[in-house]
């Protein structure tokens, strides 16, 4: 029986008791577990720890923190900015871009975009639930949507690499030239970025154009796509 791996936004150390939220308390009663079944909890600040149940209701639920079995660790900040897309697609996305170790999801609204608004917390238990399943120790932190313009008005300027179709942005590898995390890639809507908005990306420095390769892609695909080819060049499968 494989043990189930819960995040806690709670300090977490060997020996104390902490309570969980109670949908992680419903979580662990439809997978039918009970007192003294063994769980592992983990955060990033505290790194993964063993524990048990010690107390579990409909809606509550403590457990027994054990010994630690892994560490805090660094990781690669890689951020995906993208064009809001329709549930389904935006839901699949978030949970392999959390599988992929991104750390900030910032859905954006361009003039293209396919959908109006991102429901923030349903997108953020779905990274939380893709985080304990992938053995990552942290979760993403889910943005609610935001005008395109408006979130780059407000950049920190972190470098962005900007998925540009048919146009003359050299391959992701070369636009990288070498940069290392922190890093974000930029993926449009399915109809592309309007001239206006490709305008205004090419104004900025931070962006930087880039190009995945000879082939259309759909928005979840290239969002996907990008973020693998980041980790293999400067994340953490490099």
């Amino acid at each position: 029986m494989t043990t189930p791996r819960l995040h806690l936004d709670a300090a977490l150390a060997e020996g104390a008791e902490v309570e969980a939220p109670p949908a992680q308390a419903h979580h662990l009663g439809v997978l039918r577990r009970g007192v003294g079944d063994p769980v592992r909890v983990f955060n990033a600040g505290d790194g993964e720890y063993d524990a048990s149940i010690a107390l579990l209701r409909k809606d509550r639920l403590r457990l027994a923190l054990g010994a630690r079995v892994r560490p805090p660790a660094a990781e690669p900040e890689i951020r995906l900015l993208v064009a809001a897309l329709k549930r389904d697609a935006m839901d699949w996305l978030v949970e392999k871009a959390t599988e992929l170790g991104v750390t900030r999801v910032q859905p954006v609204l361009t003039r293209r975009t396919v959908a109006d608004r991102a429901n923030a917390q349903r997108l953020a238990a779905i990274a939380r639930g893709a985080a304990e399943q992938c053995e990552r120790l942290s979760v993403p932190d889910v943005r609610e949507a935001e005008p395109l313009h408006r979130v780059l008005d407000g950049w920190d300027g972190v470098p962005v690499l900007a998925a540009m179709e048919r146009s003359a942005a050299p391959p992701l590898r070369l636009a990288l030239g070498g940069s290392a995390a922190p890093l974000a890639l930029l993926v449009g809507p399915e109809g592309g970025f309007e001239a206006a908005e490709l305008d205004d990306l090419r104004r900025r420095a931070f962006v930087v154009p880039a190009a995945l390769g000879p082939r259309i892609l759909r928005a979840e695909t290239a969002a996907v796509a990008g973020l693998a080819a980041l980790q293999a060049i400067a994340g953490d499968w490099a």
